[in-house]
């Protein structure tokens, strides 16, 4: 892919594609290119690219669509669930990217290289409006911000010509840029120091007319001003010397941070521009790179600071018998280098004479590795234009309630930059040899730079050869073996001893939840299952105050509204973090465990029960656990989205522990949602260990309801005979059960029993076991098993060419079913009605059920059968003329499809090709 944004946009994909010009998908793609990680969600494209409309979902999921069409799903892939729209670039694929690339590179260099290296990323740009021809206006802000990033890098290159005493190119350049752009500040500046042997009659002249038009200088082109006019002054405070510079030096790179550290250098500057105090707080997890962070902020701002820089490292989380530092000893240090304060007495005079010394001073301080708050706050300046940059595995919230702060929390690394912590000294070759070695070891490192560099040191230091790379990635797969391997104590790199001095400081109450967190099957959990896991240790656990602890130490991870740990984490938790001896640890591991399982099951099945409201499951009443009360389909839904990926993790740790209550009636309750979401081989899965479980568990009526389940799922992914078999199943159990419950359950299995033997071309033994199903179900009273009995007769008969006696099935079916709350069956009745009054040419009355039904449909959020039924009726209208309708249907049809995985959707692809 070759992308352009630093002009007319314009972007060429490796098949051949192309995007330029004006179009709504070169705005999308210059959208995402100037976005943070290179994705926005629907809503931000809605806004920018239709500013004001609010009808604009269709329009984004086209316009995501024809770019998709242009560059590659691989470029553009399917958002699933998660509602973001992200472009995967090619390294080297976008000139912007590229720009900021230099950019970072010339982070840290000498004034001659960064001279250099800022021409290279300037190379990008030819000077032209960035963006241009697009006309929304939400992307002219985005026009606006690039072109201040590319603006502040023609300084930064002029500012290392100057230093490195480039004096002809500095002269030429700001010649030509003051002829361009005489009013900015920063490009007058320049001019001066670059001639600073014009007449000083002409200089004057100069400035006096500048400052007419543009207003008073700023402090950076004042101090130039002061310069030529051979004024001694220094803005920010007069320099006292000895000018401190304690900023340790850095042997990491900071990988994939180059946008936080540029959005901590603007911000600084920002408050130091204002006259304000800087304080900067950088938290994260242990390993996750708060220091190198900090220190290559550091070396970024340390020219904006006149009065030097001040360094102490807190050792708040360090390794082994190292205390944290006291306030007083760093006081002490900071003091001796900022005469002439040295022969203070006392905590508190100290931090007086610091705020005092530093009153009249610009410094960099650089507090790393903090405890908590009360370490800190004595060491900050008061009002003034210095700066702070604190770095902790705790958020620091008391800081953060009593002064401005500047907070970043960082994440572990984008999977792209962590492959490049791993793979920097590897060859082309060799990266391309082990590709799916390294990426297994970036996903078994959770993408945390400290396991990645102690990784790349056992494959740099010849620890282990790099042919090893897929052994050590398969020997990283078991859970206690990674933390050993993550362990290299004599180079200073663990894991376990970084996660170690995290754990150690919590309180009893957060070590405990945190144990449970890793006991917990995950991914992530909500606040109320985090809520209960305190129910099963015993009352008075005050367990919001443990979860905000574990949040605030970084231990726990807050995504949205659920809480998670990352893999190493609970790694190092189920291995280290034991809550009592080992019988009292394997009580509260069973107690924790059925708890995660109880609040499960009961929140599925209250989920459940909206979607189906026919099925009865002896599940029991809710016992110490919060259950949730969603109050039509698609808020069930909805929670099952978010809960559908620890729920799995659930059911296997039900099949792992054989606990059979939950490997059945759990993979049950759950069923209904996988067959609309289409997760059709995780329900087969779950459903043959709940088979089993239920045929030693659970009474013959309802192990017969698992078994066509079974048959429902087989039916859908079109393994008929597979489905006939597990139907066959329950009748045999129904039959053996003679209560009404017996004959409700023989009912229901003879209908599905029917509909199967339909698909398989066995008419007659379809139309013999809907028979004595509809007989059952009037016998029963089971009037939504009766009006999906007759739907499904009408259709039989459709099928045989009756159709006068399949409209009588189908009307007597609707007339049942609308006396029912059975929305989903409502819908398969008009469906299947539709059909039959297409077939009698009656188009009208079918395009008016076809309609009703995909409604019911879509607000059942039944993706499959609204699929179905959507692509029906497209053609529908597409033969009573009605095309723009029929493009409509289409275009939703495509949605759907994406949604459950992107199979067939180049076949309506050409539908709509042809249509439009």
């Amino acid at each position: 892919m070759k992308g352009h944004v630093l002009g007319p946009v314009r972007v060429e994909g490796d098949g051949g594609g192309r995007v330029c010009g004006d179009s709504k998908a070169a705005g999308l793609f210059a959208l995402l290119v100037t976005s943070p990680g290179c994705r926005c969600t629907r809503k931000e494209i809605a806004e920018v690219l239709w500013d004001g409309d609010e009808n604009a979902g269709g329009r984004v999921d086209r316009v995501v669509s024809d770019l998709r069409k242009q560059l590659g799903r691989e470029v553009v892939p399917h958002g699933g669930r998660s509602g973001y729209c992200t472009l995967r670039v090619p390294e080297g694929g976008v000139d912007l990217l590229r720009f900021r690339d230099g950019v970072a590179r010339a982070a840290g260099l000498s004034h001659p290289e960064r001279f250099e290296q800022l021409g290279v990323a300037l190379e990008e740009w030819d000077g032209d409006e960035p963006l241009r021809g697009l006309t929304e206006s939400g992307l002219h802000l985005r026009r606006e911000a690039l072109r201040a990033e590319l603006m502040a890098a023609v300084y930064a290159r002029l500012d290392a010509a100057w230093r490195s005493r480039q004096e002809k190119w500095l002269r030429e350049e700001t010649e030509k840029w003051f002829e361009r752009a005489p009013e900015l500040p920063q490009i007058f500046r320049f001019y001066l120091l670059a001639h600073d042997d014009l007449p000083e009659r002409r200089r004057e002249r100069l400035i006096k007319g500048w400052t007419k038009r543009n207003g008073k200088p700023d402090a950076d082109l004042q101090s130039a001003i002061d310069q030529v006019r051979g004024v001694a002054h220094r803005p920010g405070g007069t320099l006292l010397p000895p000018v401190p510079d304690q900023l340790p030096g850095s042997r990491r790179r900071p990988v994939g941070q180059d946008e936080l550290i540029r959005s901590l250098v603007e911000a600084v500057c920002e408050e130091q521009d204002a006259g304000n105090l800087a304080l900067v707080l950088i938290s994260g997890m242990a390993g996750v790179g708060k220091s190198t962070v900090a220190h290559h902020l550091a070396r970024r701002l340390r020219e904006r600071f006149p009065d030097g820089v001040l360094y102490a490292g807190l050792n708040g989380f360090a390794d082994g018998d190292v205390r944290p530092a006291e306030p007083d000893e760093v006081l002490d240090g900071f003091l001796a280098a900022l005469p002439p304060y040295t022969a203070v007495t006392g905590p508190e005079s100290k931090s007086n004479a610091l705020r005092s010394a530093l009153a009249h001073r610009s410094v960099l301080i650089v507090l790393d590795d903090a405890l908590n708050a009360q370490q800190v706050l004595p060491l900050l300046p008061g009002d003034g234009t210095c700066a702070v940059i604190i770095t902790s595995r705790n958020d620091l919230l008391r800081l953060q309630s009593e002064r401005k702060v500047l907070f970043r929390k960082m994440e572990p690394l984008q999977e792209a930059d962590a492959l490049e912590v791993l793979q920097e000294k590897v060859s082309a070759e060799d990266r391309a040899k082990y590709a799916q070695a390294f990426s297994d070891l970036v996903r078994l490192c959770g993408r945390l730079p400290l396991a990645l560099a102690v990784v790349a040191r056992l494959l740099e230091g010849g620890a282990r050869p790099l042919r090893t790379t897929p052994a050590l990635a398969r020997e990283m797969k078991e859970e206690r073996a990674k933390l050993d391997t993550l362990h290299l104590p004599e180079h200073e790199l663990s894991v376990r001893a970084a996660l170690n001095c995290s754990v150690r400081v919590l309180g009893e109450e957060a070590r405990l939840l945190l144990w449970q967190l890793a006991v917990h099957p995950g991914p992530s959990a909500s606040w109320e299952a985090v809520m209960d896991l305190g129910r099963a240790v015993g009352e008075g656990t005050r367990t919001d105050r443990a979860l905000t602890e574990l949040v605030a130490a970084n231990l726990v991870e807050l995504r949205g509204d659920r809480y998670g740990l990352h893999d190493l984490v609970r790694a190092f938790a189920r291995q280290h973090v034991q809550p009592g001896s080992e019988s009292e640890t394997a009580y509260l591991e069973r107690a924790t465990v059925r708890q995660v399982l109880e609040h499960q099951l009961h929140n599925v099945r209250a989920c459940d029960r909206v979607l189906d409201h026919e099925r009865t499951l002896p599940i029991g009443e809710p016992d110490g656990v919060t259950v949730t009360d969603p109050a039509e389909p698609g808020q069930a839904m909805a929670f099952l989205d978010e809960e559908y990926a620890a729920v799995q993790r659930g059911i296997r740790l039900a099949i792992g522990q054989g606990i059979e209550r939950y490997e059945w009636l759990l993979s049950m309750a759950l069923v209904t949602y996988q067959w609309r979401r289409r997760f059709l081989d995780d329900a087969l899965k779950n459903l043959r260990y709940a088979a089993d479980a239920a045929e030693s568990a659970a009474a013959p009526v309802d192990c017969a309801m698992v078994y066509r389940m079974l048959a429902g799922t087989q039916w859908r992914l079109g393994k008929y005979d597979a489905a006939v078999g597990h139907l066959r199943r329950a009748v045999r159990l129904s039959e053996e059960d003679h209560s009404e419950a017996g004959r409700l359950s023989l009912a229901r299995s003879l209908h599905r029993l029917g509909i199967t033997l339909r698909k398989q071309g066995d008419r007659t033994g379809a139309e013999e076991a809907l028979c004595q199903a509809l007989e059952l179900c009037r016998e029963v009273s089971d009037s939504v098993g009766e009006a999906a009995t007759l739907n499904a007769l009408g259709a039989l008969h459709h099928d045989q060419g009756d159709h006068e006696r399949a409209l009588r099935r189908c009307a007597d079916a609707l007339c049942v079913v609308e006396r029912t709350v059975e929305r989903s069956g409502l819908a398969d009745v008009l469906f299947t009605l539709a059909k039959v009054h297409l077939t009698r040419s009656e188009r009208d009355e079918a395009v008016s059920l076809y309609r009703r039904a995909c409604d019911i449909y879509r607000e059942q959020e039944n993706w499959p059968n609204e699929d179905k039924a959507r692509l029906l009726f497209a053609d529908v209208l597409v033969s009573v003329g009605n095309s723009e309708e029929a493009v409509r249907e289409l275009e939703r049809v495509i949605v759907l499809r994406e949604l459950m995985g992107g199979k067939g959707v180049r076949e309506v692809r050409e539908l709509l090709e042809r249509l439009r």
